[in-house]
């Protein structure tokens, strides 16, 4: 973040844009006469509960740097997507919000072809909270068959920390849990998502002592470039490079993507998903 406020104007623009763009009869303001388009600035004020003086001031540019509070409220108040909540406070404050974390399993049928035009490479989408949503054909053979599981068992840390055919599959399980917890708590904070990561770490720490431990270290990690080595019951050892990737517009989902960087076993992935039996 700069030392040095934000321009206001911008802030202005903005907002004067937005207030246009809204229907004053969807809000119960009479239509009338009115002699440009949208809310009048002091219907934007009632609506966010702040003066009406204040708000001109902002979108005239005046009146100093308005409060997160402040943006929050005018925020609600014009109706902001979360894309457009963002850039109000970047323009602001120079910074985003603070995350507010909104669980939701959906996943759209665009976001499924992306995974599935990855194959070989297994690729999944997971929650703040390392739930699994959905996957490609390759994550299926080559990591777990998510779709034989109820939703509330597709979890990374239970599979790393509670499954033991996940756990001898690894050639370094120590090394990845440890990056797992580490990543996890991460993505967890990043996301606003403390109190809802709260019962699985409660539930992870009284039935895996390891879990317990590598939680009371603290360690934090970033997603980076991460190689993992793999044992595959049918395939044997696979090389894959691990990256992980936030979701447009959903800040409660990443996509974590294994790929093959031999083409020999990129192959073999292939011909494994075409042929499971």
């Amino acid at each position: 973040m700069s030392d040095h406020p934000p321009d206001p104007r911008p802030l202005g623009g903005f907002l004067k844009d937005r207030r246009g763009r809204l229907d004053p009869a969807a809000f119960g303001f009479p239509p009338g006469r009115r002699r440009t388009p949208g809310l009048r600035r002091e219907e934007v004020a009632q609506r966010a509960n702040i003066s009406a003086t204040w708000y001109t001031w902002l979108e005239q540019g005046r009146g100093g740097a308005p409060s997160a509070d402040v943006l929050e409220r005018i925020a609600r108040a014009l109706m902001l997507t979360e894309v457009e909540r963002e850039h109000l406070f970047l323009l602001g404050l120079g910074r985003a919000p603070e995350a507010r974390y909104r669980r939701s399993d959906a996943v759209t049928p665009r976001l499924q072809r992306v995974l599935d035009a990855l194959d070989p490479s297994p690729a999944l989408i997971r929650t703040a909270t390392w739930d699994v949503v959905a996957w490609n054909r390759a994550a299926a053979a080559m990591l777990t068959d998510y779709g034989k599981l109820p939703p509330d068992r597709r979890n990374v840390l239970r599979f790393i920390f509670l499954d033991p055919r996940v756990r001898a599959a690894q050639s370094d399980w120590e090394g990845v849990a440890r990056f797992v917890v580490g990543a996890f708590r991460i993505d967890a904070a990043r996301a606003g998502a403390a109190a809802e990561v709260q019962p699985l770490v409660e539930e992870l720490c009284r039935l895996s002592p390891e879990f317990a431990a590598m939680w009371r270290d603290n360690e934090v990690y970033g997603q980076g470039e991460v190689v993992k080595q793999i044992r595959h019951p049918i395939l044997g050892p696979v090389t894959l490079e691990y990256s992980a990737f936030a979701v447009d517009g959903r800040p409660d989902l990443s996509m974590v993507v294994y790929t093959p960087p031999l083409p020999e076993d990129a192959e073999r992935i292939r011909k494994l998903i075409e042929n499971p039996g």
